[in-house]
């Protein structure tokens, strides 16, 4: 039995669709309260987890595979094995700021409201920048607005967000999308079975 942590939303929706096309049985239902389930015709057990717990549960064993964002394992930077970039999910990190301060990154010293503080850390430590990070968990967009921070860093997909608060992007950072992660062990003792998974996902 393989076990597969799934992040919860939008890309749970879309790896279920993967799923499908691989003919693997349709077992998981969004709309309940269940969080394992089992699908004992092909072998896999799916566990539905907050994205920030997928890699949590792939690199201590619990799961043999997890499907999460790129942003998820960048900011977490545990050890697990990425072994496919699946193509869905796709956005981006970026540095916002208020429009009338787009040169913002010409300075010194530069605050920084995020939900993302290590991604930031080393992204501005390769600047050379001098920075303080504001670490948030809600809309971090609000922050430059009310003078917390100079600018922000978040996933940034449409923009949308961004606009309807007069901020705009200064600069991308890093590609984000959906990945197919492993537990190293896992992939040592069952990697026959994992890269005929792994081959058929990336097919669908």
């Amino acid at each position: 039995m393989i076990r597969v942590g799934l992040a919860k939303g939008r890309l749970c929706e879309s790896a279920m669709k993967s799923f499908e096309k691989m003919n693997l049985k349709q077992v998981i239902d969004l709309n309940s309260r269940k969080l394992v389930f089992h699908d004992k015709e092909n072998e896999v057990e799916y566990i539905l987890l907050k994205p920030s717990d997928v890699v949590t549960y792939v690199e201590n064993g619990v799961c043999d595979l997890g499907v999460v964002g790129s942003d998820v394992i960048m900011e977490r930077d545990e050890m697990v094995y990425e072994i496919a970039d699946l193509g869905f999910g796709k956005c981006k990190f970026s540095i916002a700021t208020l429009k009338d301060n787009e040169k913002v990154l010409e300075q010194n010293f530069i605050k920084v409201a995020t939900k993302y503080p290590n991604v930031a850390k080393k992204y501005f430590s390769s600047m050379g920048k001098e920075i303080e990070i504001i670490s948030l968990n809600g809309s971090v967009e609000l922050a430059p607005i009310v003078g917390l921070a100079d600018c922000i860093v978040d996933i940034v997909e449409t923009g949308s967000t961004l606009k309807a608060n007069n901020l705009v992007v200064v600069e991308d950072m890093h590609l984000v999308s959906a990945r197919l992660i492993c537990n190293s062990v896992s992939y040592r003792f069952n990697k026959p079975t994992l890269v005929e998974w792994v081959k058929n996902l990336k097919e669908a």
